[in-house]
């Protein structure tokens, strides 16, 4: 009978316990990190949609000699749903023939070069957004002179 109980095959209690905890820290570790990777997805649309009213922005301007000022469509800045594309510059972002196909988290808005640099020589266009929800909108910025999506405030979404 001796030999019956030490030829039994499985784990003890604190073998399972030790399992346990190294899932609990893994998932430590791992969940955050997916979250910021979600995030940081969720930004690659400002970035796109920027770019895409940069060149926007480009073909009105060689039609018109000059740019185009679009008010902030959606209304309200989007949190952590996505909104409608549409609102008060629906109609100016329309002309420039730029319009983004479903539901967008960021409000997009172009505007006048803040250095008052004239819409005949540049633009000012921004992406603003609160992927979190919390109270620090995420913002990107792109103009005629940048090859590139600037993040203006990098610890935020």
């Amino acid at each position: 009978m001796l030999t019956n109980l030490r030829n039994t095959k499985g784990f003890t209690l604190i073998e399972l316990m030790i399992v346990v905890a190294i899932i609990g820290i893994l998932s430590a570790i791992a969940i955050p990190n997916f979250v910021n990777f979600r995030y940081k997805a969720k930004t690659s649309e400002a970035k796109a949609n920027l770019g895409a009213i940069r060149s926007c922005q480009e073909s009105y301007k060689a039609e018109m000699e000059t740019y185009m000022v679009c008010a902030a469509t959606p209304a309200a800045v989007p949190g952590i749903n996505k909104a409608d594309f549409s609102g008060g510059g629906l109609a100016a972002f329309q002309t420039i023939g730029f319009a983004p196909s479903g539901q967008v988290y960021y409000q997009y808005e172009v505007a006048q070069d803040p250095n008052g640099t004239s819409l005949q020589l540049n633009f000012y266009a921004t992406a603003t957004g609160n992927l979190d929800g919390d109270a620090t909108n995420g913002s990107f910025a792109v103009t005629k002179d940048s090859s590139q999506v600037v993040n203006l405030v990098p610890a935020a979404y």
